[in-house]
């Protein structure tokens, strides 16, 4: 009887050492992953943080082409969970014909460049405590049409762009801009080069979320705010050719696809 009882308990603590995962392994897809409390998570080569009740998040990059390890550590014991990452298809769009100047910014704007760009990579680099990326996003504006996918990318006079790693939403300046998940705001700035006025967010374990182009921003930097909460209004600022909202998701420095966090049909 007492070796039916050990054996039993072995069986329980094994099966129990696993993981589950909410979202698609596919190319710029936001992955949460739930597992015992306690146990050490590392994706790839990179240790992530685990909440106290065992929830823990990732993000696949655009042009990912590997398989993703995930290796989890409770107790001493290691175990390894490997999963096929999908490939998508994405959209390329030629334009030739352009002035030059609408392909490569002036050389004098890239010393500002390089330090905006600086400013926008510390903040994705932060893992904070919180634990809102745990919560459902919601859209970002009442009214709007999808101008602009992930993954797209366009080829000005023969050279390649880098791709649009965010989701465009065309509206009219003035339109208001929600929070599309509870957070604090980490960047605020009214004036960037590429993209205008900018706001970045925190949500916890390296997820951030980018507002762009914005025409109002009525929050500062440091404050907490509400999913749901009217963060500014839609503009056109920075180098955009009309008034849009552009949002990005990252998981540090991963780009992901907002749309796999969103309740929106896209057509690829």
């Amino acid at each position: 009887m007492r070796y039916l009882i050990v054996l039993l308990i072995i069986f329980i603590t094994t099966s129990s050492f696993a993981a589950t995962f909410k979202g698609k392994f596919i190319q710029g897809s936001f992955i949460i992953g739930k597992t015992e409390p306690g146990t050490k998570v590392i994706v790839d080569k990179k240790k992530v943080k685990v909440t106290g009740d065992g929830f823990f998040v990732f993000g696949l990059g655009r042009d990912r082409n590997y398989d993703v390890v995930i290796t989890l550590n409770q107790n001493g014991e290691e175990k390894k969970i490997v999963k096929k990452v999908k490939k998508r298809e994405y959209r390329i769009q030629k334009i030739d014909g352009l002035e030059k100047n609408k392909v490569t910014p002036p050389a004098e704007f890239y010393e500002r460049i390089k330090k905006e760009n600086k400013l926008i990579s510390e903040a994705r680099n932060i893992n904070s405590d919180l634990i809102f990326f745990k919560n459902q996003f919601m859209v970002p504006v009442a009214n709007y049409i999808i101008s602009g996918v992930y993954g797209s990318q366009r080829i000005l006079n023969g050279k390649p762009k880098w791709p649009h790693y965010g989701l465009d939403f065309a509206a009219d300046t003035g339109t208001e801009v929600m929070a599309m998940l509870s957070g604090t705001a980490i960047l605020v700035q009214e004036d960037l080069f590429y993209t205008g006025g900018t706001l970045i967010f925190d949500h916890g374990h390296g997820i951030s979320t980018l507002y762009m182009h914005m025409d109002k921003i009525f929050v500062k930097g440091g404050q907490k705010v509400k999913q749901g909460d009217v963060i500014g209004t839609v503009g056109a600022t920075g180098r955009a050719t009309g008034p849009h909202l552009d949002v990005r998701l990252n998981w540090f420095e991963e780009r992901l696809d907002p749309a796999t966090v969103l309740n929106i049909k896209i057509n690829d």
